[in-house]
């Protein structure tokens, strides 16, 4: 059973707790953000007639339900999964929070919804997903282990190869952004992710969530997404090349051919998220010089995932946080058998489903 909190406007500020922030993570969507809290997820957007809307529902992490999911190193690749399908989800709240989808289905939507037995709004959902994923597989999976086997016919050194290959997934990985940032919404989107980064930088700092002391911080967070992606290209370099090597002094072969180096960056992905994820959350938590000079690369490839969000946006922004911190924080007390805290949140309808 799931606990949806509803609310037309989030207006306010919530008191401060003097306890030390957790990490909020977040994901910009269209016209709005969405807030993760340790145990709620929160969701604003600002409808074309300048109202936002909020929701807000319950979310218990797997390593809650399943220790070894917790553990360090795995704790990553689960939550890179985690993380892929709450994204998508996110996205279809987000649209149906915006009421872009509210008109009539045609007979052609209806019949096939009749025939799956789903809204048509999921089957769109799914057909997405799936796309989705073959295309990343397309696009960094298979171009460059082509690519890889072509390179490997002039270069035999594993960790040469693997550096050109890391070079062709940035490279695409560069260019997909770029193109996508040429269209209008998406621009927007990454305004919204650039006041999600704010509002967190606000939050971490123990100050009132309000656009002005958010506007000062900038768009770039450590622990952003891209960052992460950044990390999991470098590390595959480094992984790719010593892996390379072992599997040409047990074959004896003299090269690795194509479906060789596809089938090694299918079966050694989850190793690869779990050591990137625990590098991001290491280089996020600490500082200094040499932390500082391994996040930059990871800071700049933001820069093509983030714009400068204005005051309207990081009015959503905060709508989410405020709404994702709010019932956590209630559901954290609920489960310690303590009393709820009290909000400077306005009454909100909660709907049980």
């Amino acid at each position: 059973m799931n606990t949806h909190l509803n609310t037309n406007t989030i207006e306010g500020n919530r008191k401060r707790k003097k306890e030390a922030p957790v990490d909020i993570g977040g994901q910009a969507v269209l016209e709005g953000v969405m807030m993760k809290a340790p145990r709620a997820i929160a969701v604003a957007v600002r409808k074309p007639n300048g109202e936002i809307v909020c929701e807000a529902e319950r979310y218990t992490p797997l390593s809650a339900k399943h220790k070894w999911m917790g553990w360090p190193f795995v704790r990553g690749c689960v939550n890179m999964v985690a993380m892929l399908k709450l994204g998508m989800q996110t996205l279809q709240k987000a649209t149906n929070m915006l009421g872009v989808l509210d008109e009539e289905p045609s007979k052609f939507e209806k019949w096939l919804a009749a025939k799956l037995g789903k809204g048509i709004d999921k089957i769109v959902m799914g057909v997405a997903m799936v796309l989705a994923a073959a295309l990343a597989v397309l696009l960094f999976m298979v171009l460059p282990s082509a690519a890889g086997a072509f390179i490997n016919r002039a270069i035999t050194s594993p960790l040469l190869v693997n550096l050109c290959i890391g070079l062709v997934r940035i490279a695409i990985l560069t260019a997909y952004i770029a193109a996508m940032s040429l269209l209008p919404d998406l621009r927007r989107v990454f305004a919204y992710h650039g006041a999600e980064h704010k509002t967190i930088y606000c939050y971490e700092r123990k100050l009132h969530l309000t656009p002005e002391n958010a506007r000062q911080f900038g768009a770039l967070h450590p622990r952003c997404g891209t960052s992460f992606l950044l990390l999991v290209m470098v590390i595959a370099i480094l992984l790719g090349a010593v892996i390379d090597q072992l599997i040409l002094l047990a074959t004896g072969a003299e090269r690795l051919g194509f479906w060789v180096r596809f089938a090694r960056n299918i079966v050694f992905l989850p190793v690869i998220a779990g050591l990137s994820y625990e590098a991001l959350k290491g280089l996020a938590h600490r500082d200094g010089p040499l932390v500082r000079a391994l996040r930059w690369p990871g800071l700049m490839m933001q820069k093509l995932t983030t714009r400068e969000p204005d005051d309207a946006q990081i009015e959503v922004a905060i709508a989410a946080m405020e709404a994702a911190l709010a019932l956590s924080a209630r559901e954290e007390a609920r489960a310690a058998g303590k009393p709820e805290p009290q909000d400077e949140q306005p009454e909100a309808e909660a709907e049980d489903e």
